[in-house]
């Protein structure tokens, strides 16, 4: 990755962006080298990081990052068919990036009472009611609500709970891959650390993935996202996601599910 950013980096390039950890689930370890890389032509170093991570990785401002963002729905918002939805974007606290936020924001304030603390709008200079059509925010469709859910779980999980929930991730991650690397005909791509996706290849089987995921759905299992066009580089492989939802029992039916598909 480093190689290929280094033959593409150059002062024509705005901003880098890096997901970490990845779409494939690994961890990128070289995240300071990218940042410094991308420095050095006066570029952002912008990270999509999914927020359940960061109680087990490094938070992305400590390596450089100017621009994080992300989405809120694994802290604490329901499951409905791949909702509800609602994102962050976290930025350095200069005046370049907070007036481009496209937003109403709100801030800590004092209140009437000493020692009491309140949330009130602040840069209110930058709206519409300041700027009238110079202004930067829109209003439209909005998950506040939302934020208000992900905001109070992690006031419940605080520091020492979600290091928690990022471990117990990782655990499930490590003993998924051991089962299932049991099974003859399955190689786990990657040997690095990964957090909540893996990539399993189909290795001795004439079956592709879509086939494999039609048997297991019969083993009413939803099988790992076929990779196969994505990344032809890889083979027959798929993408499996394994979350703080998934229990011991879970893997091992998966293990089973598998064995006899496959064998």
């Amino acid at each position: 990755m480093m190689t290929f950013l280094e033959k593409k980096i150059s002062e024509d390039v705005s901003a880098v962006y890096i997901e970490n950890p990845n779409y494939l689930g690994t961890i990128e370890t070289k995240v300071a080298d990218i940042s410094r890389l991308a420095k050095s032509v006066g570029a952002e170093f912008v990270v999509g990081a999914d927020p359940t991570s960061l109680g087990v990785l490094e938070a992305p401002g400590n390596y450089g990052a100017t621009i994080v963002c992300g989405d809120l729905q694994p802290l604490g918002l329901h499951m409905k068919w791949g909702g509800a939805l609602s994102g962050y974007i976290a930025s350095i606290d200069e005046e370049k990036y907070v007036a481009e936020y496209p937003d109403l924001l709100f801030g800590i304030t004092t209140t009437q009472e000493e020692g009491e603390y309140g949330f009130g709008h602040v840069a209110f200079d930058r709206t519409s009611y300041a700027e009238r059509e110079e202004g930067k925010e829109f209003i439209g469709t909005t998950t506040a609500l939302y934020g208000i859910v992900a905001g109070v779980y992690l006031a419940l999980m605080g520091p020492e709970g979600m290091k928690e929930l990022g471990e117990g991730i990782m655990q499930r991650i490590k003993y998924a891959q051991s089962l299932l690397s049991d099974i003859e005909g399955i190689e786990i791509a990657s040997e690095t650390a990964c957090f909540k996706e893996f990539v399993v290849k189909y290795t001795d089987t004439d079956m592709s993935v879509k086939e494999i995921n039609e048997a297991l759905k019969e083993e009413g299992i939803f099988g790992g996202r076929d990779l196969s066009e994505e990344f032809e580089e890889m083979g027959n492989a798929a993408l499996f996601s394994i979350t703080e939802v998934h229990q011991k029992e879970d893997i091992q039916e998966l293990a089973l599910a598998l064995e006899k598909v496959l064998n």
